[in-house]
């Protein structure tokens, strides 16, 4: 039997106030290495989670194996002990340990590969500065789209968007809608017809889509009101796709990477792959190839592709 361990999340509310973190106690069976990483993909699963915590719990095998599955994520970790650690694995590049003892607590943070302070303040600006001017610039034919979709369907103009971003944070986003008012109480009913491989959900001719949102997805014209999303924080112009709680439960570890930086409004998938990839583990190995090569040249050569490849009119 194991001495009692606790993975904590650690994280806040989408409405920025402190909620009490969530754990996982495992002290009803022996953790071992070969476990350890389905806990952790379960906990992350759950909801908002920046760093992960080990408390109560020495073992080199069993530290090594929560750093590993929590690196695999993309997120931090943060050992708690009675005494201090002997050894520590070692830190890969960029990353960096930090340790601390307070009320008889050893603490050991391992936080991950962060973008230098200057240069995500500079892709920030990028996003307030060109996402107000979009919005001010496109706002008549923002208006004119509004005017068609209620004049050709019933119900509002734009979809609430219940999504996650950066380390699982949820938010609500907005897009034109392009569906049937009741458009997710049949999702359940066309799970049979979906066309990708992994946890999301897409099919070319989706019963659901009007006639005016079949033009609007076409050249992605719907996705113009997450413009606001950039503009506030939730999202950045470019960055991995956000994904539904629900299909995020579902992911491997590795492809919970994705969300270990903020989400975008066009990516290299929208660029590279779009309407050719058909399985989900594809389209998350091009987020993390955008991550680990991130760059504020790279945001702006996706972001002069984006017009071409709209205009090519791929989207359904």
């Amino acid at each position: 039997m194991s001495e009692l361990i606790t993975l904590d999340r650690i994280g806040r509310s989408s409405s920025s106030r402190p909620v009490a973190p969530t754990h996982v106690e495992l002290d009803a069976f022996d953790l071992g290495p070969d476990n350890i990483r389905e806990h952790v993909r379960t906990l992350l699963g759950s909801g908002w989670t920046k760093q992960v915590v080990l408390r109560g719990e020495s073992r080199t095998e069993i530290v090594a194996a929560a750093i590993d599955a929590a690196r695999d994520a993309g997120r931090g970790v943060t050992v708690v002990t009675a005494r201090p650690l002997s050894e520590l694995p070692l830190a890969a590049e960029g990353e960096k340990w930090a340790t601390k003892e307070a009320d008889g607590k050893f603490t050991h943070a391992l936080m991950p590969r962060r973008p230098e302070l200057w240069k995500a303040a500079v892709k920030r600006s990028i996003d307030v500065v060109v996402s107000a001017m979009l919005l001010l610039l496109l706002s008549p034919a923002l208006l004119a789209i509004a005017i068609a979709i209620r004049l050709h369907s019933d119900g509002p103009v734009f979809y609430p968007w219940r999504v996650l971003g950066e380390h699982g944070r949820p938010f609500v986003g907005y897009k034109f809608r392009t569906m049937v008012p009741n458009a997710d109480a049949l999702k359940p009913h066309l799970q049979h017809l979906n066309e990708r491989l992994g946890p999301v959900f897409k099919m070319a001719n989706d019963p659901r889509v009007t006639s005016v949102g079949r033009l609007l997805r076409k050249y992605s014209v719907d996705e113009l009101p997450q413009l606001w999303s950039v503009l506030v924080g939730d999202m950045s112009l470019v960055g991995p796709r956000p994904i539904f709680a629900s299909e995020y439960k579902k992911c491997e570890l590795w492809q919970m990477r994705k969300l270990s930086v903020k989400p975008g409004l066009t990516c290299l998938w929208q660029l590279d792959g779009r309407s050719t990839i058909t399985d989900f583990s594809d389209w998350a190995r091009l987020d993390l190839h955008y991550i680990d090569t991130w760059s504020l040249w790279k945001d702006l050569t996706i972001l002069f592709r984006t017009p071409v490849a709209v205009i090519k009119g791929t989207g359904h």
